[in-house]
């Protein structure tokens, strides 16, 4: 949904700070692309995390349903355009890195056939071996450059239309949230509770001192093509360490349009 484009900015507005009271408790939130199989796993740096003392969902929805007009759609065909031009980047780029390993091998080989004797067996399988990752660089090359445009063809042929989508949906956002700010500050207030900000470090860690209450987690991390956004309610008990770990498989998947 639009609502989802307010997040840190609003947050320094309102000026959330991490806190250090007395009778306060740690919370940790790891973030990462995997499941909590490998804690180590596609770890996410320079998340920003926020600790709401409110629900900002809540809050979006009551203002979207007392908007005067419903948020405007995304076509049907725009959202499976933009399906198919993911799929065609992503083809792209998996072609490019290996079109990138296969070069650099070929330069690693060909240091190592300068000094080498030419009439050894070595040489030869050393030789054959770099004329078969040759032969496999060219060929790449061409669906490369061949999947490049597609991938920008596909681009051309539905960027006005959105656009003009984008457009349409922000101004209706600008008008349905123009109190946002105010009524998150009111939230804030009387929680009586401040909001903690933190930002993840390159473990994918970031650690908050907060008074005990509830809170939601929130956070959002934006793929080429979909947003993982997060907002998990959870109850911090005075001087209770806790662990939050946020993945793709607690998180709100979102088309980015």
């Amino acid at each position: 949904m639009t609502r989802r484009i307010f997040g840190s900015g609003l947050a320094a507005a309102i000026g959330a700070v991490a806190l250090t009271a007395c009778g306060s408790a740690e919370v940790t939130i790891i973030a990462a692309l995997g499941d909590g199989a490998d804690p180590n796993a596609s770890l996410l740096n320079a998340v920003e995390v926020q600790l709401l003392p409110y629900d900002r969902d809540q809050v979006f929805d009551s203002l979207e349903a007392a908007a005067s007009e419903p948020e405007p759609e995304i076509p049907a065909d725009l959202l499976a355009a933009q399906e198919e031009i993911a799929q065609a980047r992503q083809a792209w780029r998996t072609t490019d890195n290996r079109w990138a390993v296969v070069r650099d091998s070929l330069n690693i080989i060909g240091d190592q056939l300068d000094p080498a004797d030419r009439d050894t067996r070595a040489y030869q399988e050393l030789f054959d071996r770099w004329e078969d990752l040759d032969i496999e660089r060219a060929r790449l090359a061409r669906d490369r450059d061949q999947l490049f445009e597609v991938f920008t063809g596909l681009q051309e042929a539905t960027i006005d239309r959105m656009d003009a989508v984008r457009f349409e949906r922000q101004d209706w956002a600008d008008q349905a949230f123009a109190d946002v700010g105010i009524v998150f500050a009111a939230r804030v207030e009387a929680s009586g509770l401040d909001m903690a900000a933190d930002t993840t470090d390159a473990t994918g860690r970031a650690v908050m001192q907060v008074p005990p209450g509830d809170y939601w987690v929130h956070a959002r991390y934006e793929l080429p093509s979909e947003e993982l956004y997060w907002n998990i309610r959870i109850t911090v008990v005075r001087g209770e360490s806790q662990e939050v770990r946020l993945s793709r498989e607690n998180a709100e998947v979102r088309p980015v349009f």
